[in-house]
């Protein structure tokens, strides 16, 4: 897994040119899902749905203070699952969320402390500051608590080397470690990488494959976050969460900080590139289902905005999947078809011919589409946000080439609609005009019936 990483690697077409060789060969053998939608554009809502096959309001984690565990201490998570019926579970990195690990469903590497780097081994570049326009009307005035936020958001990270003794190369290292241990047992390893979550942060020779000043800013990037003319103002927040915290970002320092996040990226390939490097030494990629996945999108600078939070537009809810069963006759293939993160742990029951958890699960198995990507499938995509961790404050649907959104109860606070196929960036919403009611009537209704469905008592 990765934190933070949209779409964007060279295998999908990277709008940046991301350098990510390594996910490009595993897409190469394996399927690669095209439009692959997660459930919250937030950490532990996104995991802890996916960990458990459940909808977010099914695990009642709305945020990133909650734990399943307390919500729904009945539930199976997946690396469970696995333990219970004769696997070797190993966790490193991040899979839960940070203070959340599920303890109970790992054998080995499970816990809560998160892994800390030593000191002396990167140095700080803080991201230039030319002069950036002031905030428009109605723009959040920084908080208090903004100001170390903020200051941790202006920092760029650079390692020497390989990076050699950060926390990302150890959780690779210690994924090589479980491969040798555990090779002649069944296993299943979490792998999870923290990059490109900020702080931006990669060895300097990651940074060196991008030319910051090549990098073309999006037609709709914005010194703050903004509301185009025409969307609601419940689409965007005022406040960015990860970067640019409080403050603008001129086009210089957009494209440092893109070249960092790619970088950034580039980095957590490589890494994964070593992973799979000892798979295949082992002489076990044959025997061995790979799954590649992300929890949530991010926007670089679209509309001013900086981070995944409140994101229900495309760039903060689709991520990358890649799937490789060495089984699959669909391998070497793409996917077009609309799939959910939620879908991966029912994937993973029928491909290793588990019994399925007694809660059940909600998501749909992807073997099918492994086997013939282009094979019938008509299920919608559904992801939703809270601002406070209770209620739910916005719902996207994606289905066919439409996404659509809606904010508040019954859509009260304004409504979206976008036709991907014709508007991929998401500039003109098209909720309000007459001719396209019947589209939104009909995914409206979906929406409701989703939450109505997912509804706890």
């Amino acid at each position: 897994m990765s934190d933070d990483m949209r779409v964007e690697l060279g295998c999908y077409g990277s709008r940046f040119h991301a350098h990510t060789p390594n996910l490009d060969s595993l897409a190469s053998r394996g399927v690669r899902f095209d439009r692959n939608f997660c459930q919250f554009p937030l950490c532990n809502p996104s995991r802890s749905s996916l960990l458990t096959g459940q909808t977010p309001l099914q695990t009642e984690v709305l945020g990133n203070r909650t734990n399943f565990r307390d919500t729904r201490p009945e539930l199976t998570s997946l690396p469970q699952l696995f333990k219970q019926q004769g696997y070797v579970t190993a966790r490193t990195g991040k899979i839960f969320h940070d203070i959340y690990d599920d303890e109970i469903a790992w054998t080995v590497g499970g816990g809560s402390k998160l892994l800390q780097p030593p000191t002396g081994i990167e140095h700080k570049k803080v991201i230039p500051r030319p002069p950036v326009p002031p905030p428009p009307p109605g723009i959040v005035p920084p908080l208090p608590q903004d100001n170390q936020q903020a200051a941790h958001s202006d920092q760029i990270l650079v390692l020497d080397g390989d990076g050699d003794g950060h926390p990302e190369n150890r959780v690779a290292d210690t994924a090589i470690e479980y491969l040798r241990t555990y090779r002649n047992q069944p296993f299943f390893i979490g792998c999870g990488f923290s990059k490109p979550h900020s702080p931006p942060t990669a060895p300097q020779r990651f940074f060196d494959l991008y030319n910051p000043a090549k990098l073309e800013l999006t037609p709709d990037f914005a010194a703050w976050p903004t509301v185009p003319a025409g969307f609601p103002k419940a689409a965007i927040r005022m406040r960015n969460a990860d970067l640019f915290i409080g403050r603008g970002a001129s086009p210089m320092e957009a494209q440092e900080v893109i070249r960092a996040y790619l970088a950034s990226i580039s980095w957590a390939d490589w890494n994964i590139g070593r992973v799979l490097a000892e798979l295949d030494s082992l002489g076990l990629r044959q025997s061995t289902i790979v799954v590649f996945v992300a929890d949530h999108g991010y926007q670089l600078g679209e509309k001013g905005k900086w981070s995944k939070a409140g994101s229900l537009f495309e760039m903060g809810t689709r991520v990358p999947l890649i799937i490789h069963d060495p089984r699959a006759a669909g391998n070497g293939k793409a996917c077009t078809r609309l799939v959910q993160s939620i879908d991966i742990y029912s994937t993973l029951v029928e491909l290793c011919n588990l019994k399925p958890p007694a809660s059940g699960l909600q998501g749909e198995s992807l073997s099918s589409l492994l086997h013939r990507p282009n094979a019938p499938w008509d299920k919608p995509a559904y992801s939703i946000w809270s601002e406070d961790g209770k209620t739910v404050h916005g719902i996207s649907v994606r289905k066919d080439h439409w996404r659509y959104v809606e904010y508040g109860p019954d859509g009260g606070n304004g409504r979206l609609l976008f036709d991907e196929h014709a508007d991929p960036l998401e500039m003109l919403n098209l909720a309000e005009d007459r001719k396209y009611a019947p589209i939104c009537d009909g995914l409206s209704s979906l929406a409701r019936k989703y939450l109505e469905e997912n509804a706890r008592a």
